[in-house]
């Protein structure tokens, strides 16, 4: 357990220090926020079933009974709430002998700061994973895959062929969401939401996306991304994303990705009485995970 000590900050123990460097930057804005639905929890975890519905009416003969389907349980998901916590322990002569308020004051907002910090790249990393068939959603295959079992066969959130972010790439993958089905192989109305990449591909996506006319052409065409408002809720970008190439879309269907708050972030203090050292720690639990494939679809890039 690590202790702070005269020792950590020798030079605040004399006057005469212009000033104090390293930990006063501006945060991004919350970006989380961008990946998940947000909702409270008051249970240790949260579980959403998937429900097949039915399929396609058939032929009824003339004279023979009507054919009755079964709905059944699908996949399950489990989202299960994860505490993180954060502290830091300062020795009472610590305290007293550091000369300068703003070294001993912006701790508990460095705490805090780490603290969201921590949230953002634990949310991040549901999609920096995405692709990955060793963080499996409830159906047992990656939450972006080309191989997602249902009743009517393998369906797919996966860009068919691997694309960098491109308007062709964009608009194929729109297409794909467009055809989206439901388990038992029925049509839904699946729209693209946002698009979602990350620092390297802001300026691209920009361009392509609110340009006036076609992007990188001579042609007097115009942007049917822009001109279709493609993307309603519009472009987001993510500074925790770890690939410079991968991009995705999040759709309209819902109870897909979802972020749950089951203790919101607690700061508290107190004191050691046989030390006299001084504590404080941050607390809070949540968790972030996906019931429904189908809410996002995206391309590891090439």
């Amino acid at each position: 357990m690590a202790v702070i000590t005269t020792g950590a900050h020798p030079k605040a123990l004399w006057p005469g220090i212009k000033a104090w460097w390293g930990r006063s930057y501006d945060e991004h804005h919350v970006e989380y926020l961008d990946l998940f639905d947000r909702q409270t929890s008051d249970k240790a975890y949260e579980e959403e079933v998937e429900i097949t519905g039915f399929g396609l009416a058939p032929v009824k003969p003339q004279g023979q009974q009507i054919y009755y389907d079964v709905e059944s349980q699908g996949s399950v998901s489990r989202f299960t709430h994860v505490a993180y916590a954060l502290g830091y322990i300062v020795t009472y002569e610590e305290l007293r002998d550091n000369l300068y308020e703003t070294v001993s004051k912006r701790r508990a907002a460095q705490l805090a700061f780490s603290m969201r910090q921590t949230k953002e790249n634990v949310l991040a990393g549901i999609y920096n994973m995405a692709f990955s068939a060793s963080a499996p959603g409830g159906d047992g295959a990656a939450l972006i895959s080309g191989a997602h079992p249902t009743l009517s066969g393998m369906q797919s959130n996966l860009l068919a062929t691997a694309a960098d972010l491109s308007e062709a790439a964009i608009e194929d993958l729109t297409v794909q969401i467009m055809q989206c089905q439901n388990n038992r192989g029925m049509r839904i109305s699946a729209l693209p939401r946002t698009l979602n990449v990350p620092s390297a591909l802001w300026f691209e996506a920009n361009r392509v996306c609110n340009s006036v006319l076609q992007n990188d052409t001579a042609n007097n065409a115009i942007n049917v991304l822009r001109a279709t408002n493609a993307f309603p809720e519009g472009i987001k970008l993510n500074h925790y994303f770890t690939s410079q190439t991968a991009w995705f879309i999040r759709t309209n269907v819902p109870n897909s990705l979802t972020y749950f708050e089951r203790d919101p972030i607690a700061f508290d203090q107190d004191n050691d009485f046989d030390t006299k050292n001084a504590k404080a720690a941050c607390y809070e639990r949540y968790s972030g995970y996906w019931a429904d494939w189908r809410g996002l679809y995206g391309t590891p890039g090439v």
